[in-house]
């Protein structure tokens, strides 16, 4: 299972119950990576409505299976760290008030193999970062 996650500089993803950020070009880049096999909870439809693209809402993200991309926004809806193989982060590059942080230290079971940055529409920079389980470490 791939899981992807959008964080501040502190991990942090929500604030006070809502998403910290929302940016179109982020939606954008994980509809074309993910092509028809992302998996997002009822509360992210909103960012992906009317794109004319595929995915599937569903109340758990855990039940989406190994093959599925699994875009999530709230740290209980994460799916067992043992099921994820590989991690897309979105940074935002800045600090935002938090509440609800992304808890994981990625270094400990997960290498950093790519590192880019592109413009976003609401902000100038987005670091997308993605980590892949390292070998040796078990599900």
């Amino acid at each position: 299972m791939d899981l992807i996650v959008c964080l501040d500089d502190r991990n942090g993803m929500m604030f006070n119950g809502r998403r910290q950020s929302r940016d179109r070009a982020v939606i954008e880049d994980i509809l074309r990576d993910c092509a028809g096999r992302l998996y997002i909870e009822g509360y992210s439809e909103p960012l992906f409505a009317g794109r004319g693209a595929e995915y599937t809402v569903t109340q758990e993200l855990a039940s989406a299976g190994a093959e599925a991309s699994c875009f999530a926004e709230r740290p209980d809806g994460i799916p067992d760290r043992g099921a994820i193989q590989r991690v897309t982060v979105y940074r935002w590059n800045r600090l935002y008030p938090a509440d609800m942080y992304f808890a994981s230290d990625l270094n400990e079971d997960f290498e950093l193999v790519q590192s880019s940055e592109f413009e976003g529409t609401s902000h100038k920079k987005i670091t997308k970062e993605v980590w892949e389980r390292r070998n040796g470490h078990e599900k």
